[in-house]
């Protein structure tokens, strides 16, 4: 396992409810900038009978004052409580589950506007807006064009907002008189806006609108500075589809508790199943994961079953957690931030590899020891290998 999420699991059913460690954990995900292969550590915890906001209770307590106290000088900190977003809302919001909340920019879903406007390439796609408020000259146009069809979009549609409240801009003709005046109330938009356009299907309108909210905020320098920005993100779906396995799959963690129980996971369609899942997130970058946790045997056995295993399975790769669950288990939840994340951002620095001391690079090699390399047939036979052709 990546972390000893099994192992508290089992010291909540044991009846210790309360449980806290700074954990070294192993990380077997691919590297990038927030995430360093090889070993991290996780200010670990874990309570019984507690809740989702009993969760959120304590880890904002102990973000904030952490942050409060190593933050540079000046710098404003989340004050808790801090603020909630379910995955939906933030997928629409921001256009990531990762909100960096220092932009101010917020995207606005307008499909269902645009499905009643004359402008074809709009039409049966996800249509997603954001409005700014700032001088943009030609030039910057042309600029953010560019990055538009550099991460695969198409084009980038806008409207520029007159002082007598009419539009300038290619998608103008396309909107009917009598529904321009919608979109104003819509947006919110006044004299000296711009609002951007971006279509495509959900996922891909998404993602794209959430490079451009992104992309926008850096150049107008509209980001806060000297600050950290704290929000949760929670709900998020249960399962997703496996393209590459046509199958049902664990959106996030196998042993979430399904919200409404096991009459969801029989009544719902997999993907309509929302788990009790939430991540905490500082200035864009998930700084920690957690759940309430799945403690019932039965729940547990039909959450797999959608996933493609069997009960046998279960007993064979989570035995000891699957045979406790037997003897009754406590409802528990908790969290883990990273300690190391928590240094990149209170250090100012992108890549988490700046504050690990000898890091291993993106392909998980420790250059400085030469690892990994080839081994001996000695080396083999002592830890019991057999290398077949």
């Amino acid at each position: 396992p990546q972390a000893p999420q099994q192992y508290k699991q089992l010291l909540m059913v044991s009846g210790i409810d309360k449980y806290f460690q700074i954990a070294p954990c192993f990380r077997d995900e691919d590297a990038r900038a927030d995430r360093s292969p090889g070993e991290f550590y996780q200010l670990d915890f874990e309570m019984s009978f507690a809740t989702q906001e009993d969760v959120f209770r304590v880890g904002e307590e102990v973000l904030t004052a952490a942050f409060e106290k190593f933050s540079p000088e000046g710098s404003q900190v989340t004050a808790a409580p801090y603020p909630v977003y379910s995955y939906r809302q933030a997928m629409l919001e921001f256009g990531t589950d990762k909100p960096d909340l220092r932009n101010p920019l917020r995207i606005i879903d307008l499909t269902d506007f645009f499905q009643r406007c004359t402008f074809k390439p709009f039409h049966k796609k996800t249509v997603r807006a954001i409005k700014v408020h700032a001088d943009m000259s030609k030039g910057f146009h042309e600029k953010l064009l560019h990055f538009a069809t550099s991460i695969g979009m198409g084009g980038l549609g806008y409207l520029e907002i007159m002082e007598d409240m009419g539009y300038k801009g290619p998608i103008d003709k396309f909107i009917p008189e009598d529904m321009k005046g919608e979109i104003a109330e819509k947006a919110g938009l006044v004299p000296g806006d711009t609002i951007f356009f971006i279509a495509d299907k959900e996922k891909r309108a998404a993602d794209f609108a959430g490079q451009i909210r992104n992309e926008l905020g850096e150049r107008l320098e509209l980001c806060e500075k000297n600050s950290y920005r704290f929000c949760f993100v929670n709900d998020f779906p249960m399962y997703e589809y496996n393209e590459q396995e046509k199958r049902m799959d664990f959106t996030h963690n196998p042993f979430s508790m399904p919200q409404g129980g096991l009459e969801a996971l029989e009544s719902k369609a997999p993907e309509e199943v929302l788990a009790y899942q939430y991540d905490i997130v500082c200035n864009g970058v998930e700084l920690s994961s957690g759940a309430v946790r799945n403690h019932d045997l039965d729940i547990m056995v039909k959450a797999f079953a959608i996933a493609g295993y069997t009960e046998e399975d279960l007993k064979e790769k989570f035995g000891a957690l699957y045979n406790a669950f037997q003897f009754g288990a406590p409802p528990h939840a908790g969290m883990a931030p990273g300690v190391d994340r928590m240094i990149m951002l209170l250090s100012g620095e992108e890549n988490i590899r700046e504050v690990i001391p000898f890091p291993m690079n993106g392909n998980a090699q420790d250059l400085m020891c030469g690892a990994p390399c080839e081994v001996t047939e000695t080396q083999l036979r002592e830890t019991h290998i057999k290398i077949r052709q």
